[in-house]
């Protein structure tokens, strides 16, 4: 069975009062298209056409670094029965079936779909529409059912009152099979209340060509719940929140307080990790097993090794820390920072470009840049690689068992040899042989009696 998927992602989003494409706004951290793109992923699609329309270019930009994405192009925008058939020029004459989804229903769960496209095949359906029960259908366009067969889909604005009391709806999901797809949807008119060519239109025409079609109950209604306002857009973030956190919890990670955690759908997190409140865990961020991150944290894009300690209020991005190392509080790790195993990286430390070697130790406020730290090393308190002339960044070197004195300027290029020392309070400038003790300070000189002298010196005051 070859399965091609379809995406609709025209709209503007009026409601949400944004320069920004309704499909772009983000939820859980990712683009609303991009949910919706993963649940459809393990189904395997032959191939997937994203209907572009207001924004197009950002809507491209956004989903085609996946690779393998088409796109149609639908303007004017007139109705999801002429965003379908734009893309009838990518499709049509290609076997199997259509999956259609939209781009700013972002709580779809893959197994929903993959039972909808099962049901549909194993029926052998034209047609098969996922539909839900709600309290309150109010909006949803109604599953009209004769003799317990679907007959007709009525949107809200032309229902009668009858029909609105039906509290079955049309999801907007449908499978199709594509041998009778586009001539069927060329056959939809637009006498309705908008003046729009109606998906729902093909129940209809359908049923009056002797095809089957089927429908599929949805168990969890609130998965096809679209993203119209920012309330909605909070709403569905909070949703793929919770979603997140029971994952995890279930597969053994501790989470202090759920309704504080904030962890994107990509991390992944190992056994027997705690999560401390008000975490944020962003990304393609990885997290070993045994760790502890308390509360405050942010972490993007970063891979975190095994029994590693993460103190209060840190900021970690695009950056490495191995097995058994503690960082903070207070820490700042910026792209590309390598902290290997057992380093101790403490408070109010900066890092950026660089590498703490095994067993090393930089605990009390720093800033260490494009520098490569060796093992068994100490930095001592105030310690900054000067690693910017102006024009150009340079490299710092400290090797193994070197110990850097407190308050020590290191001006790059420079590099510090094995086991050396850097006296406290010295501007290095120049490379320190191994084993050496540098000193780069003024000397020191104490003036006798001068204190005394001065006050001789002033008026005296009235």
């Amino acid at each position: 069975m070859s399965l091609h998927v379809v995406i609709l992602a025209a709209g503007k989003g009026t409601r949400l009062k944004s320069g920004v494409a309704k499909v772009l706004h983000r939820a859980a951290g990712l683009p609303l298209i991009e949910h919706v793109l993963r649940a459809a992923d393990p189904l395997g699609p032959e191939s997937v056409v994203v209907v572009v329309g207001h924004q197009p270019e950002q809507v491209r930009d956004a989903v085609s670094a996946r690779g393998g994405i088409q796109f149609a192009v639908q303007e004017p925008q007139l109705g999801t029965a002429h965003a379908l058939l734009q893309t009838a020029p990518l499709l049509e004459g290609k076997t199997g079936h259509l999956l259609l989804l939209y781009g700013d229903v972002p709580l779809v769960r893959t197994a929903t779909l993959d039972r909808l496209v099962a049901h549909h095949v194993e029926r052998r359906a034209s047609a098969t529409v996922l539909t839900a029960h709600f309290d309150d259908p109010t909006g949803y366009g109604r599953i009209v059912r004769t003799n317990g067969q679907i007959s007709a889909i009525v949107e809200q604005r032309d229902a009668t009152e009858e029909q609105r009391r039906i509290t079955e709806i049309n999801s907007g999901i449908y499978v199709f099979d594509l041998e009778s797809l586009f001539s069927s949807v060329r056959a939809i008119g637009s006498s309705n209340a908008q003046g729009e060519y109606y998906l729902t239109d093909l129940v209809r025409i359908y049923r009056e060509r002797g095809l089957t079609v089927e429908t599929s109950l949805l168990r969890d209604p609130a998965e096809i719940v679209g993203v119209n306002s920012r309330m909605e857009l909070a709403d569905v973030s909070r949703t793929l929140r919770d979603r997140k956190n029971e994952e995890l919890m279930a597969a053994g990670v501790t989470i202090v307080d759920p309704a504080t955690t904030w962890i994107h759908p990509g991390v992944q997190v190992g056994q027997d990790t705690v999560i401390h409140p008000n975490v944020y865990l962003e990304g393609g961020t990885r997290i070993g097993a045994g760790c502890e991150i308390h509360a405050s944290v942010r972490i993007i894009d970063s891979t975190i090794g095994d029994r590693v300690m993460i103190h209060n209020f840190c900021v970690i991005r695009d950056s490495r820390i191995e097995n058994g190392a503690e960082v903070g509080p207070f820490a700042r790790l910026r792209p590309n920072s390598q902290i290997l195993e057992g380093a101790h990286v403490g408070n109010f430390i900066e890092l950026k470009n660089t590498v703490v070697g095994a067993g090393s130790k930089a605990n009390h406020v720093g800033y260490l840049g494009d520098t490569t730290i060796g093992e068994k090393v100490n930095i001592g308190a105030g310690t900054i690689t000067c690693n910017y002339d102006g024009y150009a960044k340079h490299q710092t070197v400290i090797e193994d068992g070197v110990f850097i004195g407190s308050d020590s300027q290191l001006i790059a290029p420079v590099r510090i040899g094995r086991d050396a020392y850097v006296a406290a309070g010295s501007s290095i400038t120049k490379d320190v042989p191994p084993g050496a003790l540098a000193i780069g300070r003024g000397t020191q000189v104490n003036k006798e009696g001068w204190v005394e002298a001065r006050r001789a010196r002033l008026p005296k005051k009235a």
